[in-house]
C-alpha cells in the first residue's frame, strides 16, 4: 500500500493564512477543570470552561510553531510579530472580567532583544474600549507594553522573537488556592470581528489535498480535546480520508465531575446528577457534529467502560479478589466499571444517549460502538470479577490466575460473568435505541487479549455467545499488537475465529488498523498499511487507521494508487507450452571497453529476466481462440499472469533463511548454485515449511510469495521449504499475429512473453 512520512512541506502546495485565525488557537488548563474552543463563524473563536478549583485557570494559546498539523498542511513559523496588529471584539460571561485583578491577561513568551529568554504580562484592560465583558481591544505588537496600570508600570515588549503568547481565564472566584469553589463555574469567552494587519499579519500554510482513499480514521476526544474541530477536519478531510470517522469520546474529559470529602480534602468524582457532559465537551462536540455533517462524514460514537480512575466512584470499578481495582497502564491510570453494577451501567446509557444525541441534532445518522467492553485481567493473570455488585451478582468463586487449568466452577464463574458481560452491552444498545430505534451499533473488540493462547480462559471470560450476531449490526476487530509484532498470522487465523464464532462474515465486520503509541515508532506504520490491505482482501466492509494524532505526528501520507496486485491476474496461461517453447534468460549488463582492450562491465540486474516465446504451443484453431480471448482479457501487455515454466517449476527443501530470534518473515526463493531467484507466484496447496528440520504447519503465506511463521524461529534455526511455482509474466507486445495454416488448424509464428519483476 503506497504510503510516506512526510517530517517537512517542501515543494507541496500552500496557500495564506490571517495569523490568529480563530481555528488556530489551542487551550490548556489543570485537571480537573475543562474547557474547550470552537470557532462558530471564520472571525470568532469561542472558548467555553468549567471551573471546580479556586485555582484553576485556563489558557487560550497560539504558537508561533505549529506542533498539532500534519508535517504538509501547518502553517509557517514566523515568530517576528513587530510588523502587526491585532483588533478584535472581547465578550464573556462567567469568567473574571477584564477590569479586575486577575483579569484576563496576555502572556507573551519568547526572548527579548539581546536574545534572553522572558516573558511579558500585558493586562487586555489597558488596551480595551467598552465595558469589561464587552469591549474592543487593540494590540499593536510594535508599540506593547506589560504592566498592570501603565505607565507606572510601563515595561515594553519587544515582539521581534516570541514562541508563544495566551490568554489567561479565571473563575470570579478565584484566589490561587487549592480549595474547591462553592459549586462548578461555568463561564465563556467570544473573541470575535478578528482583524489583523500589517506587514505580518499572513502566514504561509499548506493546501495539499491527497485523493479520497479507502480508508477511514479514527479520533479520540482526550487526544484532540485542546483544538478545534475544523482543524482537526480539515485535516481528515485533506488528507484523503472519507466515510465514517470513529470518535472515540474517550475516558478522561467528556464528564461533569461532583465534590466528594476524601479524609482532609476533596475529591472529584464523575457526576451522578445534573447531567452528564460537561459544557465545554457538549460545545466542543456539537461543532463537530455540525462540520462532519457539512463535510459529509459520519459519526460513529465510540463509548468503552474505562474511566479515569482518579474520578470514578469506588464502587463503581472492577477488582480483583484481593480488592485491587482494575488499573490500565496509563499515566494517570484509568479502570474498568464492572457490567453488574446498576449505577455504573445507568451512567454510561445516560453518556452513550447524550453523544448520540449531539449527532443526531447535527442531521447525522446515529452510530455507536461499544468500546472493548471487558472484564479486566491484571498483568499477572487475574480476573477482575470480585467488586461487591459482582460478588453479589455471580457469587465468584477463587481464580487466582486464568494462565493454569481451571475446574468445573471455575469455568462456571467465567460463564457467569460472560453472560453479565453481553447482558451489559445489551442494555447499553437498548438504551440508545430506545431514543433512535434505527440507530447502527458496533462491537469493538481486542484480539490479542480475548485469544491469548497462555490465557484461554480469557476467550471463556470476554468472548461471550451472547454477542453472537444480531445482536450488533457490525463487529470491529483490532489487533494492534499482533501487527506491530509481525504476527500475521494470529491476525488472519483471529479474524477468522471470531467472525465465525460470533456469526458475523467479513462484510459485516469492520478493522482498526494501528496504532502508533511513540513517535520514535515511526517504522511500524508498514506492517500497519499492511495489515489493513490484508483486511482489505479478505473483504471487511470498512478499515481505520488509529488514530488521527497518530497520523498527524508522524506525518503519515496515504494514497490509493493502483496496487501490483491489481495490475496482475492470478490466472494461469492457458495452454500447455510443451518442450518446444523457447526459454531465454538474459541480464542487464553494460560493457565498455577501452582503448587497450580492457572491459568493464556493470551489472544492472541481481537476477535474470526471462522472456518466453509460447508461439509453438498454438497448434488448433481452438488454441488460437482461446490464445486471442486470453490475450484480450489482458489487454495485451496492461496485466500479468501466471506461466508454467516446463523446465523450471518445482522447488525441493530450499533453505530461506536462519532464525535470529527476532524475525518470523521469509521470503520464497529458488536457488541455481550461488544465484537466488525470488519466488512471488507459488501454486497453492503444494507448500512445506520446515524449522530446523521439523515441518510445521503453523506460518500464513502471504501475497507476493513470504511466509510469516507464528512464532519466531530459534537463532540458527534452519527454515525450508518445498514447493511448486508460476512465474509472473506479461505479453511483450501490443500486437498479437496469428494465421490459420490449414483446415481446422492454426498457428502462431511467435507469441512472446516477458518475466515481470515482482519483488
Amino acid at each position: 500500500m503506497p504510503y510516506w512520512l512526510a517530517s517537512a512541506r517542501a515543494e507541496q502546495a500552500t496557500d495564506w493564512l490571517t495569523r490568529f485565525d480563530p481555528r488556530y488557537w489551542t487551550v490548556n488548563f489543570p485537571r480537573p477543570m475543562m474547557a474547550a474552543a470552537t470557532n462558530p463563524a471564520p472571525d470568532v473563536l469561542r472558548v467555553d470552561a468549567v471551573f471546580y478549583r479556586r485555582d484553576d485557570l485556563a489558557g487560550i494559546i497560539w504558537e508561533s510553531v505549529d506542533r498539532h498539523d500534519h508535517p504538509l498542511l501547518g502553517y509557517d513559523t514566523d515568530r517576528d510579530y513587530r510588523a502587526c496588529r491585532l483588533r478584535f471584539r472581547w465578550r464573556s460571561s462567567g469568567v473574571r472580567a477584564l477590569d479586575q485583578v486577575d483579569g484576563p491577561t496576555l502572556t507573551i513568551e519568547g526572548r527579548d532583544a539581546a536574545g534572553q529568554a522572558r516573558a511579558w504580562y500585558v493586562r487586555l484592560w489597558n488596551y480595551a474600549k467598552g465595558s469589561p465583558e464587552d469591549a474592543e481591544v487593540t494590540l499593536d505588537f510594535a508599540a506593547l507594553d506589560a504592566g498592570f496600570a501603565l505607565p507606572a508600570d510601563r515595561d515594553p515588549v519587544w515582539a521581534g522573537d516570541i514562541d508563544r503568547l495566551f490568554v489567561s481565564l479565571v473563575a470570579p472566584g478565584y484566589d490561587r488556592s487549592a480549595a474547591p469553589l462553592d459549586a462548578p463555574a461555568e463561564g465563556w469567552v467570544e473573541v470575535s470581528d478578528i482583524i489583523v494587519d500589517g506587514a505580518g499579519a499572513v502566514l504561509a500554510i499548506g493546501d495539499v489535498m491527497v485523493p479520497a482513499h479507502d480508508l477511514r480514521v479514527a479520533s479520540g476526544y482526550d487526544d484532540h480535546y485542546h483544538l478545534t474541530p475544523a482543524r482537526l477536519l480539515r485535516n481528515a478531510l485533506q488528507l484523503g480520508y472519507r466515510g465514517a470517522i470513529d470518535h472515540y469520546v474517550g475516558m478522561s474529559h467528556y464528564f461533569r465531575l461532583e465534590a466528594a470529602r476524601a479524609g482532609e480534602g476533596t475529591r472529584w468524582l464523575v457526576s451522578r446528577r445534573g447531567g452528564t457532559l460537561n459544557a465545554p465537551c457538549a460545545a466542543w462536540h456539537a461543532d463537530l457534529a455540525q462540520r462532519a455533517a457539512q463535510l459529509g462524514y459520519e459519526l460513529i460514537w465510540s463509548l468503552s467502560y474505562e474511566l479515569l480512575e482518579r474520578h470514578c466512584w469506588d464502587d463503581w470499578q472492577q477488582r480483583a479478589a484481593d480488592g485491587t481495582p482494575a488499573l490500565t497502564g496509563w499515566d494517570p491510570p484509568s479502570t474498568l466499571l464492572s457490567p453488574t453494577h446498576a449505577g455504573a451501567m445507568d451512567y454510561l446509557h445516560a453518556v452513550a444517549r447524550a453523544f448520540v444525541a449531539i449527532g443526531a441534532g447535527a442531521g447525522l445518522a446515529p452510530r455507536f460502538q461499544v468500546g472493548e467492553p471487558w472484564w479486566w485481567i491484571t498483568a499477572d493473570a487475574r480476573p477482575c470479577l470480585y467488586d461487591a455488585s459482582a460478588r453479589a451478582a455471580l457469587q465468584p468463586v477463587a481464580i487466582p490466575s486464568l494462565r493454569g487449568a481451571l475446574d468445573d466452577a471455575q469455568l462456571a464463574t467465567l460463564d457467569q460473568a460472560a453472560t453479565a458481560l453481553a447482558r451489559s452491552t445489551s442494555a447499553l444498545v437498548a438504551a440508545v435505541r430506545g431514543d433512535w430505534p434505527g440507530c447502527v451499533s458496533y462491537l469493538l473488540i481486542y484480539l490479542p487479549t480475548l485469544l491469548d493462547p497462555a490465557m484461554p480462559g480469557a476467550r471463556r471470560l470476554n468472548l461471550p455467545d451472547g454477542w453472537a450476531s444480531p445482536a450488533f449490526d457490525g463487529l470491529q476487530l483490532e489487533d494492534y499488537d499482533w501487527v506491530t509484532a509481525g504476527a500475521t498470522g494470529a491476525s488472519e487465523r483471529g479474524a477468522a475465529l471470531v467472525g465465525a464464532t460470533l456469526g458475523y462474515p467479513p462484510e459485516r465486520q469492520e478493522y482498526f488498523s494501528g496504532f502508533v503509541l511513540r513517535a520514535g515508532d515511526r517504522g511500524e506504520w508498514a506492517p500497519i498499511l499492511a495489515a489493513a490491505g490484508a483486511a482489505r482482501r479478505r473483504g471487511v466492509a470498512a478499515r481505520y487507521l488509529w488514530a488521527l494524532p497518530q497520523v498527524l505526528r508522524d506525518g503519515l501520507v496515504y494514497w490509493q494508487g493502483e496496487d501490483e496486485m491489481d495490475a496482475f491476474d492470478d490466472v494461469l496461461f492457458p495452454l500447455a507450452l510443451g518442450r518446444e517453447a523457447e526459454v531465454a534468460p538474459g541480464f542487464s549488463t553494460a560493457v565498455t571497453t577501452s582503448a587497450g582492450g580492457h572491459e568493464t562491465r556493470t551489472v544492472a540486474w541481481a537476477e535474470a529476466r526471462t522472456r518466453y516465446d509460447v508461439g509453438p504451443g498454438v497448434r488448433s484453431e481452438a488454441d488460437i481462440a482461446l490464445l486471442l480471448a486470453f490475450y484480450r482479457a489482458r489487454q495485451g501487455p496492461a496485466r500479468g499472469f501466471r506461466l508454467r515454466d516446463p523446465f523450471d517449476w518445482q522447488a525441493r527443501e530450499v533453505l530461506l533463511g536462519h532464525g535470529d530470534g527476532a524475525t518470523r518473515r521469509f521470503a520464497l526463493v529458488t536457488r541455481y548454485g550461488d544465484a537466488t531467484r525470488r519466488i512471488t507466484r507459488p501454486v497453492a496447496g503444494t507448500l512445506r515449511v520446515a524449522v530446523a528440520g521439523a515441518a510445521t504447519a503453523a506460518f500464513t503465506l502471504e501475497p507476493l510469495g513470504v511466509i510469516v511463521l507464528d512464532d519466531v524461529p530459534a537463532a540458527g534455526a534452519a527454515v525450508t521449504a518445498s514447493f511448486d511455482f508460476d512465474v509472473p509474466v506479461r505479453f511483450a507486445e501490443d500486437r498479437l499475429s496469428v494465421a490459420r495454416a490449414t483446415f481446422l488448424a492454426g498457428s502462431a509464428h511467435s507469441v512472446p512473453l516477458v518475466e515481470v519483476r515482482e519483488a
